[in-house]
C-alpha cells in the first residue's frame, strides 16, 4: 500500500518540472556560484573550538552533495514543493508577521529553545555520561516515579499551564474534551506527561494501561502524545512560512542567517505495531486536528477501508471521562478478551503512511518526502531500508530529519521484532543519499554537522519494559537535553494462579550477562532434564520466552532421543493440531511451547501434568495463563527457572519486593503455594 503510494506520486511534482529541466544547464553556473557562497557563509558560522571544519566534515559532505544536477535525482522534493492548489498553513493562531517578531524575543517557546541550541562538543561528551539522579513522585500513578538526568524539571513545574502548546491546538483540545465528557486535560497527571514532551527530552513510559485489557484505556498518554505532535509540526511550518515572509520582504538585504529546516520535510515518525492501533491513532488525530486544517480529509474512504476491519463498521466509538468504549455487540469467544481486543480486528503488520497538512486539508497518503507525520510498521519501514540498500534508486532520505520519533505499544512490538526498531532508530537523521532539493542557506546548522539525533526526541510508551526496550532507550537515544523514565513497583500476579498449584522457582547462578543464556542451558541439563528423563510421568509443558532458546533446547532433547512435541511460532496449523493431540493422548511425554506462539494462539493445552518455564514470559499476565493450565492434573507442579539478571520479569510476576529477596537471597529455591 505505502510502496505503491511512493510511486504513484512522484508524479505529482510541479508543473514547471519540464522547464526547470531545459533551463538546467543555463542555471548550472550561477547555482554553483551560489552553493559556493553558501558555503562560504556557512564555514563562517561555524564554531572553531568544534570540531575542524575540513574537506572532510559532515557539514561538507551534506553541501557537496546539494551540488548535484537535481534531476539525477526523483527524490528532489523541497520542503515547499506544494502545487498551487496545496498552499501551506499559515499562522494557524491568527498571528500576523509583525506581532510575532515583536513577541518573539520576549518569550521562547520550548520548541525554539530546544532547536535555536547551539550543541558544543563538550556538551555531547557530557551527555553520553549522564546519570539518573533526580526522583519525583508520579501524580496519578501511586506505585511509580519519575526519574530523569539534568535538571529536574518537575520540580518547579507550573501547574497552572501547558506552557509551549499553542492556543488554537489547546482551545481545541479542551473543545473535545468538554464535548465527549472527559476530564479536565488540565488534570496534574495530563499536565505532567505534556510537560515532559514539550521539554524535548527522550521519555520512557512503560507503565500505560492498553486498550485490550479488561477495563477503560486511559487514552490520556494517546491524546497528549498527538497534541505533542501537532504542536511541533504547527510550529514548525509557522516558523518556515514567517521566515520566508522575512526574506520575501527584504531579499535584497537578505543575510543568510535564517536556519530553520533540515533536508526533508517529515519532522514526526510514530511506529506501531498493528493496523487496527493505526485506525484508531489516526482517528483521534484527526478529531483533535482544529476544524480549520481539516475542512477536507483527503482520502479519508481509503484509509478506512484499509486499516479499519468489520469489527469498526457500524460500531461508534465514544470517549467517557477520559477513556474509550465502543457500542461493538461482545461475542462469545474461547479467547480471552484482551486477545480478541488486540488480535481480533486487523492485525496487519506491513504498513505505512504519510500524512499531510495544507491551507485547509489533512492529507492522507501523501508522499512520504512531503509529509509532516509518518506512521508505519517497524516491519514496512526495515522493507523500505533494505530496498534502498539494495537498489540505488531508492531511498529512505524522509528519515533525515525526523526530530520527533514516538513508538506506541512497544510491549507488542517486542512480541513481534524488536531489533527493527533498532535498525530504524540507527537509519534516523542519516545525510540524505540523494539531493532533498532544501535551500541550503535554511537548512539548521546541527544537520550539516551531522549532530541531528543529538536534537532527536524519542518516546517509548508500553505496557511494560524489557531488557531490549531499555537497551534501545540507553544506548540508542542521544537528545542533548537528557532523559526521563518511569519507574515502577509491582504486586505481582501470583494471586491469579489456582490456589492448589505448588510453583517452585529455581535460582541459577550467572557471573555475565554475556553467560546468561550457557548458564540457564547448563542448568536445565544437569539438574532439570535428569527428573524429567527419570520420571515416568508425562503431559510435561516445557514454556520457553526466547526463539533461539527454543531452538536450542529442540536440539538438546532430540541429541536424546526423548518424546517430545513442538508450538512454536513457526510451527504450521496441521503440526500444531498433531501435535497437541499427541500430548493429550500421552504419546509425546514433553511439549515445548513458546511465549510468541501464545502470545498469538492463546491456546488451552489439554494433559498438562507439570508444567516447567525455562525462562520467564515477558508478559505477566501469561504467567497465570500458563500455571493454570495444571486445573485437573494429579501434580499440580510448576518448576520456573530464573537468575539474578531476571529482576525485570520477576517482579511482574511475584511483587517488587520478593523479587529483591529472591535475586539476593542466599538459599537459591523459594516456594509459592496456598
Amino acid at each position: 500500500m505505502a510502496g505503491k503510494s511512493f510511486k504513484t506520486m512522484k508524479t505529482l511534482q510541479p508543473h514547471n518540472k519540464k522547464r526547470k529541466r531545459q533551463e538546467g544547464k543555463n542555471d548550472e553556473k550561477t547555482k554553483d556560484a551560489h552553493v559556493l557562497k553558501s558555503l562560504s557563509a556557512l564555514e563562517d558560522d561555524h564554531d572553531d573550538e568544534a570540531e575542524g571544519f575540513d574537506n572532510e566534515s559532515p557539514r561538507v559532505v551534506a553541501i557537496e552533495s546539494m551540488l548535484k544536477d537535481p534531476n539525477d535525482s526523483d527524490s528532489a522534493l523541497s520542503e515547499d514543493s506544494d502545487t498551487e492548489d496545496e498552499i501551506e498553513l499559515s499562522y494557524s493562531d491568527g498571528d500576523d508577521i509583525e506581532r510575532s517578531t515583536s513577541q518573539e524575543s520576549k518569550l521562547l517557546s520550548s520548541f525554539d529553545l530546544h532547536f535555536q541550541h547551539d550543541l558544543s562538543k563538550t556538551e555531547i561528551d557530557n551527555q553520553r555520561n549522564c546519570k539518573f539522579k533526580w526522583e519525583e513522585p508520579a501524580v496519578g500513578m501511586s506505585n511509580c516515579k519519575w526519574t530523569g538526568t539534568g535538571r529536574n524539571i518537575l520540580k518547579d513545574l507550573d501547574m497552572n499551564s501547558l506552557h509551549g502548546l499553542k492556543p488554537k491546538l489547546y482551545e481545541h483540545w479542551m473543545d473535545v474534551y468538554n464535548t465527549s465528557g472527559q476530564e479536565d486535560i488540565n488534570s496534574p497527571k495530563q499536565k505532567i506527561f505534556f510537560s515532559l514532551c514539550s521539554s524535548y527530552r527522550d521519555i520512557l513510559h512503560c507503565n500505560k494501561r492498553p486498550f485490550y485489557l479488561k477495563g477503560l484505556e486511559d487514552i490520556s498518554i494517546m491524546d497528549t502524545y498527538i497534541m505533542h505532535s501537532l504542536n511541533h509540526v504547527f510550529r514548525t511550518r509557522d516558523l518556515v512560512k514567517k521566515n520566508d515572509a522575512k526574506v520575501a520582504k527584504n531579499r535584497e538585504n537578505a543575510d543568510g542567517n535564517i536556519r530553520d529546516q533540515g533536508f526533508t520535510r517529515p519532522k514526526v515518525l510514530i511506529l506501531l505495531p498493528l493496523a487496527s492501533i493505526v485506525f484508531r491513532v489516526v482517528r483521534r488525530l484527526i478529531q483533535l486536528t482544529p476544524s480549520a486544517f481539516k475542512v477536507n480529509v483527503a482520502h479519508l474512504d481509503r484509509f478506512s477501508a484499509k486499516f479499519g476491519s468489520q469489527d469498526h463498521e457500524g460500531n461508534e466509538v465514544t470517549v467517557e471521562n477520559g477513556q474509550e468504549s465502543g457500542n461493538a455487540k461482545p461475542q462469545k469467544s474461547s479467547k480471552p478478551s484482551d486477545f480478541e481486543e488486540l488480535l481480533g480486528g486487523n492485525n496487519e503488520d506491513d504498513f505505512m503512511i504519510g500524512i499531510k497538512f495544507t491551507k485547509k486539508t489533512m492529507k492522507l497518503y501523501s508522499d512520504f518526502h512531503t509529509s509532516d507525520i509518518i506512521v508505519a510498521s517497524p516491519l514496512c519501514l526495515v522493507n523500505k531500508i533494505e530496498e534502498a540498500e539494495s537498489n540505488k534508486e531508492k531511498d529512505v532520505d524522509y528519515l533525515s530529519s525526523i526530530e520527533v520519533l514516538i513508538i506506541d505499544h512497544a510491549d507488542v512490538i517486542a512480541m513481534q521484532n524488536w531489533s527493527h526498531v533498532n535498525t530504524i532508530v540507527e537509519h534516523l537523521n542519516r545525510l540524505p543519499s540523494k539531493q532533498p532539493g532544501t535551500d541550503v542557506m535554511r537548512i539548521r546548522p546541527w544537520y550539516l554537522d551531522n549532530y541531528a539525533r543529538f536534537y532527536r526526541q524519542t518516546i517509548i510508551l508500553g505496557f511494560y519494559s524489557n531488557p531490549e526496550i531499555n537497551g534501545t532507550f540507553n544506548h540508542k537515544c542521544s537528545n542533548y537535553k537528557g532523559k526521563v523514565k518511569l519507574i515502577c513497583e509491582y504486586k505481582g500476579v501470583l494471586h491469579k494462579v489456582l490456589p492448589q498449584a505448588r510453583q517452585i522457582f529455581e535460582r541459577f547462578n550467572v557471573d555475565s550477562i554475556v553467560d546468561a543464556d550457557d548458564a540457564r542451558f547448563d542448568y536445565f541439563v544437569k539438574k532439570v532434564f535428569p527428573r524429567i528423563k527419570d520420571s515416568d510421568q508425562g503431559g510435561i509443558m516445557l514454556f520457553i520466552s526466547s526463539y533461539f532458546d527454543f531452538i536450542r533446547i529442540r536440539n538438546f532433547l532430540k541429541s536424546q532421543d526423548a518424546f517430545f512435541c513442538l508450538l512454536g511460532e513457526y510451527t504450521t496449523q496441521s503440526d500444531i493440531s498433531r501435535a497437541r493431540l499427541w500430548f493429550y493422548e500421552g504419546k509425546r511425554k514433553i511439549m515445548l511451547y513458546t511465549e510468541r506462539s501464545h502470545f498469538y494462539h492463546r491456546y488451552k493445552i489439554r494433559g498438562v501434568q507439570d508444567i516447567i518455564i525455562y525462562s520467564l514470559p515477558e508478559r505477566k499476565e501469561f504467567y497465570p495463563e500458563i500455571v493454570n493450565m495444571l486445573d485437573g492434573s494429579n501434580n499440580m507442579t510448576c518448576t520456573v527457572l530464573f537468575s539474578c539478571l531476571d529482576k525485570l520479569l520477576l517482579e511482574r510476576i511475584v511483587g517488587t519486593t520478593p523479587a529483591k529477596r529472591m535475586v539476593s537471597a542466599e538459599k537459591g529455591v523459594f516456594v509459592f503455594c496456598d
